[in-house]
């Protein structure tokens, strides 16, 4: 959050398996009120259609557990909630496949400001609360990977470091 904070940007969080748990992360920080917008737990999957945008011809086709969902939520919920981040968690915890995809196939996404989305596919193993902790830390990871570093961490590396 620290982070977000220093470039003066805001985040927004859609989440499906983690069922809120991004959001509890991120604002456990202190300070979390000067970038964190809210989030959309869109659990059911005519939410990531009616609230976050998503397609409901790729829903119908492929289903709630899919890249490009994840990738249409995060941006979905960046433009509901007015943040100039998104970012999105779609999966199976378990215990039983979902959408033809087995326990532990799970999607994270970023949209940034500048049209910048990423995805990255995650095949997790342990059991309910280690594959939705493990969602959190992973799209948490993926986000502040896409943040532009501030301006003294350039400088830095610019000046051979330390």
């Amino acid at each position: 959050m620290r982070l977000l904070a220093e470039l003066g940007t805001t985040l927004a969080v859609a989440e499906s398996l983690t069922g809120g748990l991004v959001a509890a992360a991120v604002t456990g920080v202190p300070g979390a009120s000067r970038v964190f917008r809210g989030s959309v737990t869109a659990y059911a999957t005519e939410l990531k259609r009616d609230v976050l945008g998503v397609d409901g011809g790729l829903l119908a086709a492929r289903g709630a557990v899919d890249p490009d969902v994840a990738r249409a939520m995060a941006a979905g919920v960046r433009r509901a909630l007015g943040a100039e981040w998104g970012v999105a968690t779609t999966g199976v915890a378990g215990p039983e496949p979902q959408d033809g995809q087995p326990v532990g196939t799970v999607y994270v996404a970023v949209s940034g400001p500048t049209g910048q989305d990423k995805v990255r596919a995650l095949r997790l193993n342990g059991d309910r609360a280690d594959i939705r902790r493990e969602s959190v830390r992973s799209v948490l990871a993926l986000l502040l990977g896409e943040l532009p570093r501030n301006g003294r961490a350039q400088d830095t590396e610019q000046n051979g470091g330390t």
